[in-house]
């Protein structure tokens, strides 16, 4: 089951909504055999759901959108650092703080998953200057301490905080010494730098040996294609407080012509540096941000 923002607001309980959100989605994806191919799956056998995945064979998944276990998997361990941007534009939509939800609740999935596979996580939270920084461990405790700080980031009131994203990815690069898979979650609303001093940061994890997943997370339909009711609206800036007043459709045309020219580029200059940079638009469900780490983990063994 894909479960959306407006479906989980009955649990309390974000640990056993992690472990609900994976097992739906393992579950969604593995329910039939595949045939015919080649030699290089003959070591390989049906996953059964409940079991652990961490001998599920990622790079198979990617190929074929099905779930098998290797039989003789080389033990791997994998360190994951989460990061997750807590700025002012993040707790947008307001009515109910939509992209800082939206990216708690991946990364505590993410964590889940992580933990089956008995792989060790950490978690980082960051605006202008890093806010939160835990060690990366793999041990049930450790995980538990992770859920409760997932659960306060969702209890956290908006911040008033601008972001500073390249500073803190450049702060990381030099931190993290063991090499790790950078999971990233920001809207990349960054008002004090440009796009260039962003990558140079990327690059620089990218340079440290690190792999990098970056959620560009967004609410789509009014932050991307600017879709609003035709009518006047005050718009403010979350982090800058500047207001301007208009109404949507005179400028839509433009708008979205600049923000898919300015994406277009960004993504194709993150996949120059072999890094995935994935949208999230939190209207979507959770699926989309599980199935591109799961790919993502695949190419890491």
């Amino acid at each position: 089951m894909n479960y959306s923002l407006d479906e989980i607001k009955q649990f309390t309980n974000i640990e056993l909504l992690a472990k609900q959100m994976v097992e739906g989605f393992i579950t969604g994806l593995h329910k039939s055999p595949y045939h015919g191919f080649s030699v290089e799956f003959a070591e390989h056998r049906l996953y059964n759901t409940g079991e652990s995945t961490r001998h599920v064979d990622w790079k198979i998944y990617a190929k074929t959108d099905r779930l098998y276990t290797k039989r003789y998997e080389e033990e791997t361990n994998l360190r994951c650092q989460i990061v997750i941007d807590q700025s002012s534009s993040m707790y947008y939509p307001e009515a109910n703080y939509g992209k800082m939800k939206f990216s708690v609740l991946a990364a505590a999935a993410i964590t889940y998953l992580l933990h089956k596979q008995r792989d060790a996580v950490g978690l980082h939270t960051f605006s202008d200057q890093l806010e939160l920084e835990t060690q990366v461990k793999s041990s049930a405790s450790h995980i538990h301490k992770l859920f409760i700080q997932y659960n306060e980031l969702l209890e956290k009131q908006k911040t008033t905080r601008r972001t500073n994203v390249s500073s803190i990815l450049h702060q990381l690069a030099e931190k993290v010494h063991r090499r790790s898979l950078v999971v990233i979650f920001s809207d990349m609303f960054d008002n004090e730098e440009n796009e260039a001093e962003v990558l140079a940061a990327l690059q620089h994890l990218k340079h440290k040996r690190h792999e990098v997943l970056l959620f560009h997370v967004t609410d789509h339909k009014t932050e991307l294609d600017f879709d609003f009711e035709d009518r006047p609206y005050e718009f403010i800036d979350a982090e800058t407080k500047e207001k301007v007043k208009l109404n949507p459709a005179s400028i839509k045309k433009d708008f979205k012509k600049q923000m898919d020219a300015y994406h277009k580029e960004l993504y194709m200059k993150c996949a120059k540096l072999k890094i995935d940079l994935i949208e999230a638009d939190i209207n979507q469900g959770f699926d989309q941000v599980l199935k591109s780490y799961l790919i993502k983990r695949g190419k890491m063994r």
